[in-house]
């Protein structure tokens, strides 16, 4: 089985900045990308940031294009959501998802609160 494992998530003003980070393990061979996604309330579930794990192709959704890092490191078995100049619509659970070909795992989720 895979495990994904987020932390970093907290309470910011707006204008701050928050790093999620997310450690895979188990069966992670075969991922082909690795991501963020994130539920705020009331709302359905977006994709936030992704990246392929060869070549490293990255996207962001509009809402966080300039504002958003997504990184891994080399092995390949952590990445890391840098996110600057926070909103109060950033709030809510962010998720770490790992993809395979066949199935897409998610970690148990990361609350993050900008407030006013």
């Amino acid at each position: 089985q895979v495990r994904l494992v987020e932390s970093g998530g907290g309470t910011v003003q707006a204008g701050g900045s928050l790093r999620l980070s997310c450690a895979a393990s188990g069966f992670i061979s075969g991922a082909i990308a690795m991501g963020w996604y994130r539920q705020a309330p009331g709302k359905q579930r977006e994709s936030v940031a992704t990246i392929m794990l060869s070549g490293s192709t990255i996207n962001y959704a509009d809402s966080v294009k300039g504002r958003f890092t997504i990184s891994r490191d080399n092995a390949k078995t952590q990445i890391y959501l840098q996110m600057n100049s926070l909103k109060i619509d950033d709030t809510g659970v962010y998720y770490c998802t790992l993809r395979k070909s066949t199935n897409t795992y998610w970690g148990q989720g990361a609350q993050v609160t900008v407030s006013s």
